[in-house]
């Protein structure tokens, strides 16, 4: 069973990013259940609300390549990320950026990340996130995640929302699909590596 790791990178009060990771779950879901990718449970799901995780600003000592954790929250979170076979980040761009509360939850770790694949749903205004996922781009791989090619960007997302929530359409929930589809196989074939 590959267990996705689904994590809201928005921590900002009046946020949609966790209605579009409800919304991108259920679609992972969906295409799991339709595709049978290696059978029944082919698949589970963590949700990650990094507003509830609630990490602290890096707070550790030591370097997290060398896992010597002194705090139980970091303990915690190596344990959740350790756990997953593929990532999904549902990232917003600020400021042609990302949000620092991602920044401070992949900090937290270092070899826990190694040899994942990762999509990253973006959101924004006229560029999607884009932007933001350009900047992130070059932490993914230093901390040894593999980005694979289906990546969701979501444009205008305001347009989006209706009464809170988020509203994907069938051409968004194609590329959820083909973003499911790779992350399985790429966690699939890097397993040896883990």
């Amino acid at each position: 069973m590959t267990r996705i790791m689904i994590i809201v990178g928005s921590v900002r009060p009046g946020r949609v990013g966790l209605s579009v990771a409800e919304w991108v779950r259920d679609r992972v879901q969906e295409t799991v259940q339709r595709d049978g990718h290696g059978g029944g449970d082919a698949a589970s799901i963590d949700l990650v609300d990094l507003a509830e995780l609630n990490l602290p600003f890096l707070d550790e000592p030591h370097h997290p390549v060398k896992k010597q954790y002194t705090k139980p929250h970091t303990v915690a979170w190596s344990e959740r990320v350790s756990a997953a076979d593929a990532i999904v980040l549902v990232s917003p761009e600020y400021n042609h950026s990302y949000s620092p509360a991602l920044k401070n939850a992949i900090d937290f770790l270092f070899t826990e990340w190694a040899h994942k694949p990762v999509a990253v749903v973006s959101y924004g205004g006229a560029s999607a996130g884009t932007r933001g996922v350009a900047a992130l781009d070059p932490v993914l791989s230093t901390v040894g995640l593999v980005k694979i090619a289906a990546n969701p960007e979501i444009n205008f997302i305001g347009s989006k929302m209706v009464d809170g929530v988020f509203q994907g359409d069938d051409k968004l929930a194609g590329t959820v699909a083909a973003m499911t589809t790779q992350l399985i196989e790429t966690a699939e074939a890097l397993t040896p590596l883990r």
